[in-house]
């Protein structure tokens, strides 16, 4: 192998910078060239790489979002396109590609792959923590803390003037910030698209805690959970219960995608960018390198895109018990 190319793709998270270091320095220290491939799959479309070397790569593993920029294409859902960005990494002579995203980034490789052979390992990267065959995601733990970050800031709020709270974080379909974040924040109860809880059970909660004295509650809602927006919930509640509480609503956004990344996701970032590259010197390709249990694995492309990850079930029971009431609502 004597060279390879690298793009990050989807959401940006934060961590990708320390990736695209980690890819450009492992490839240097075993004789490999690295291109850059600027805004994700639109670029190799376009023929937007660029060299990059360790000199390159220098100051950004501490930099949120990704230097090689990220974009839609819906060009390269045709196969059209993807036989253009085939033509331009023969043509640079490019052996390997790594992709670095979450699951509409993979699925893409996937197709590229299955057409034309072309030798791709994934390296995961998004904040939701939704991916099959890795136990963290790039972006995830920095999320998470932003996220506490936030509802600790909210809660002195709340307390304060003796309100509830309903705080919307990212998870189109997965609640892993909302589990971790909602546990970290000591949330009174955790909203997940893996579980479900009507709104009368939701107002009996509130209810109960307010008999047992709470001053002030905490709501955490994945964006994914199903009735809508924590605007929706909200409204949901107030029809059922009239004027009966205090409810302010607090939708994080796009503050948990940037930033700069934590130690964990700096390291993490780092493990799995190295990986891809020892990953395709050894001959692997058309995988995604994850870590489980702490230790580097490597899982075919199919399964990533075809399976889902469930939360884990003593997460459930956890946010459960120690949410302060004695019933069973998630």
């Amino acid at each position: 192998m004597k060279r390879l190319a690298v793009l990050t793709s989807g959401g940006d998270a934060p961590g990708m910078n320390a990736c695209i270091r980690a890819v450009v320095r492992g490839a240097a220290y075993h004789g490999i060239e690295v291109i850059g491939i600027r805004r994700g799959y639109s670029g190799l479309i376009l023929g937007d790489g660029v060299p990059l070397t360790s000199s390159t790569v220098s100051n950004i593993i501490q930099r949120g979002g990704t230097i090689l920029k990220s974009a839609r294409s819906p060009e390269f859902r045709t196969v059209e396109g993807r036989k253009k960005a085939y033509d331009y990494l023969t043509n640079l002579a490019v052996d390997g590609l790594i992709v670095i995203g979450g699951n509409g980034t993979f699925k893409g490789a996937l197709q590229f792959v299955d057409e034309f052979s072309f030798p791709v390992i994934g390296v995961p990267g998004t904040i939701d923590n939704d991916l099959f065959g890795t136990d963290y995601t790039i972006g995830y733990d920095t999320a998470v803390n932003t996220a506490v970050e936030a509802i600790d800031k909210i809660r002195d709020t709340a307390d304060s003037h003796e309100r509830i709270f309903l705080i919307e974080v990212m998870g189109r379909d997965s609640g892993y910030i909302a589990i971790q974040s909602g546990i970290a924040g000591g949330a009174e109860r955790v909203l997940l698209p893996e579980t479900g809880v009507s709104a009368a059970e939701l107002i009996a909660g509130l209810q109960q805690g307010r008999n047992g004295s709470q001053s002030s509650v905490i709501l955490v809602l994945a964006e994914g959970e199903g009735r809508g927006t924590a605007t929706v919930v909200a409204e949901q509640i107030k029809k059922q219960s009239g004027t009966e509480f205090d409810l302010r609503v607090t939708t994080l956004g796009h503050i948990q995608r940037g930033g700069a990344p934590s130690a964990g996701d700096r390291i993490l970032a780092s493990r799995l960018g190295l990986a891809a590259v020892e990953g395709l010197l050894k001959g692997k390709k058309n995988v995604m390198v994850g870590v489980v249990n702490n230790g580097l694995v490597y899982s075919g492309l199919h399964e990533v895109v075809s399976r889902s990850k469930p939360i884990s079930e003593e997460l459930l029971r956890l946010v459960t018990i120690l949410n302060g009431s004695e019933s069973h609502t998630h």
